[in-house]
This record gives C-alpha cells, sequence and structure tokens, in this order.
C-alpha cells in the first residue's frame, strides 16, 4: 500500500475529501504551480518553494509522484541529476490552482494576474 493510500480515511466518499487528500497542506499546491511551465530540477523546486525545508521538498515531491501528480526522473551522472515535470493528471489541477491564486491575489488586495502560458485555462 502506497504512503498516501494510509492517509485516505476509509469512509471518504466526497470527492472534495480525495482530492484535497491528494493535494492539501501547505507545499503540494505551490510545487504542482512551480511545475506549470516544464521541467524543474531539484535545486530549481527548492529555490522557487519559499519555506520549506529540504526534507519536506523530498516528502512532499515523494507524495505527488506515488499520486502519479508528477514524474521523477533521474539521469546517471555525477553529480546525480534529477528532474521533475507534471503528469498529465497534474496538469488537469492547473486550472484550478490558478483559479485559487487568482482568489487569493483578490483577497490579498492584489490584482490577480494569470500566468501568459496557462491563461487560455482559466475560464474568465
Amino acid at each position: 500500500m502506497k504512503k498516501s493510500e494510509k492517509n485516505i480515511h476509509p469512509d471518504t466518499v466526497c470527492a472534495v475529501d480525495y482530492a484535497f487528500q491528494r493535494i492539501g497542506g501547505k507545499h503540494k499546491g505551490r510545487v504542482i504551480y512551480q511545475l506549470r511551465n516544464g521541467i524543474k530540477r531539484y535545486g530549481e523546486l527548492r529555490r522557487l518553494v519559499t519555506g520549506i525545508t529540504a526534507k519536506m521538498l523530498t516528502q512532499v515531491l515523494r507524495e505527488l509522484e506515488e499520486d502519479n501528480l508528477l514524474t521523477r526522473h533521474v539521469y546517471l551522472e555525477v553529480p546525480p541529476r534529477v528532474e521533475y515535470q507534471l503528469t498529465d493528471t497534474g496538469k488537469e489541477l492547473l486550472p484550478f490552482i490558478l483559479q485559487l491564486s487568482a482568489w487569493g491575489r483578490k483577497q490579498m488586495g492584489r490584482e490577480p494576474v494569470c500566468e501568459p502560458v496557462l491563461k487560455e485555462l482559466v475560464a474568465e
């Protein structure tokens, strides 16, 4: 059984609960957001996702990979190179994460600005 499956309560029947169990928490949405424009290396994600320890970032990346939201590709080089990329399932979350970003900016009193690459994914 995957670690992420252990976190699913057996009585979960609500799709919203299921979804938030997959992407909930402080960092998962932010990691997905940072992968929106393509492949990132671990060091890039470490710089982009602020306020997260290396250990927590590693844990979040593993959980997202277990949930088939991103892929991890390890290159057999010295030093090793590891790249992360959203899967098609992970990409399906982008419009919702962008909507949350717009909502958050509005609540913070900032003009909601969507990323140009993904603007067409967000229903106006």
